[in-house]
């Protein structure tokens, strides 16, 4: 058996597709265009690649994007007056602040400042609790991607049991609560949960959202279930590849490790779930490639909650 390779690319590009023609029309009947606006902090690498990509992105789909950089060493007070300020402006439809923040910034509260109507990453604790009271709500991206691979894969979700390893409030809870929307049957499981494989082989659908390489191994996968895998974690260890990785893959693995002393790999042993699972998110190229495609999706979201439309 080996799984079916669930390509987020694909399922990516038909979302950003949906979207551009979505601003299109807004733009030919309404007269406008939805806009994001991205806050970034500091030099933080990382948030840097990520911030260009949410740009570059916005522009080519044709929302209007805004990019404000901020120095590190900035004020929790100077923060928040940049949120307040993007919250009153009327030609702002989405409020990003990229994350994380420097260690000195109250992240929680800055987060809390964002307008509930603008908050494209569905962080905020107002769309939290909408979705938990299963009201619409702006969700969080990556969740959200993990629903649009499934449904437009044709997996069915209704009356599966879905099992959720992680309860982070930016996958992990929201995961279970999208799930329990889409009329699944729900289990969280986390650090302190006694024997983990017993329940996650259980599973219709395992989603692994706990940051941890490779953590849920053949063990954990029961035949035929679905495998999502959220994590994105660097992976140095050569010697351990043959365990890690499909035969047809591991040459291409090691290639990268040698050139750039890591390669990506998820929460899940990606050569066990191939040969476990019915279907399995690749990574990279799996549900990480949904998440910007999603903030797409909520910024036109947001611009139409907005107005009314």
């Amino acid at each position: 058996m080996s799984a079916r390779i669930l390509s987020g690319k694909l399922i990516a590009d038909a979302i950003k597709a949906e979207v551009a023609a979505d601003v299109a029309d807004l733009r030919e009947v309404h007269g406008f265009a939805p806009s994001l606006t991205v806050v970034r902090v500091g030099e933080d690498p990382a948030s840097s690649v990520y911030v260009g990509s949410k740009v570059r992105t916005a522009e080519e789909l044709g929302i209007v994007s805004e990019h404000i950089h901020l120095d590190a060493d900035v004020t929790d007070e100077e923060l928040i007056a940049t949120v307040e300020s993007l919250n009153e402006r009327s030609d702002v439809d989405g409020i990003l602040v990229q994350l994380p923040l420097p260690k000195h910034i109250d992240e929680r509260e800055v987060l809390e400042r964002i307008d509930p109507e603008k908050d494209v990453d569905g962080f905020h604790p107002i769309n939290a609790g909408r979705l938990t009271q299963g009201y619409p709500a702006l969700a969080p991206c990556t969740p959200a991607g993990v629903i649009e691979i499934l449904n437009r894969s044709d997996i069915p979700i209704a009356g599966r049991h879905a099992v959720v390893v992680g309860r982070s409030n930016i996958v992990g809870k929201p995961m279970a609560m999208l799930f329990l929307k889409e009329n699944a049957t729900v289990t969280i499981c986390h650090s302190r949960t006694k024997d983990l494989a017993a329940i996650t082989r259980q599973a219709d659908i395992l989603v692994a959202a706990i940051g941890r390489p490779a953590f849920i191994t053949g063990e954990h996968i029961g035949e035929g279930s679905t495998v999502i895998d959220v994590g994105i974690n660097n992976f140095t260890d050569s010697s351990r590849a043959n365990s890690m990785f499909p035969v047809d893959d591991v040459d291409k693995r090691l290639a990268t490790i040698e050139k750039r002393g890591f390669t990506l790999v998820g929460d899940v042993n990606p050569k066990d779930a191939m040969e476990k699972a019915a279907n399995f998110t690749p990574v990279p190229g799996g549900v990480g490639l949904l998440t910007v495609a999603m903030l797409m999706k909520n910024t036109v979201e947001a611009a139409k909650i907005r107005r009314g439309l």
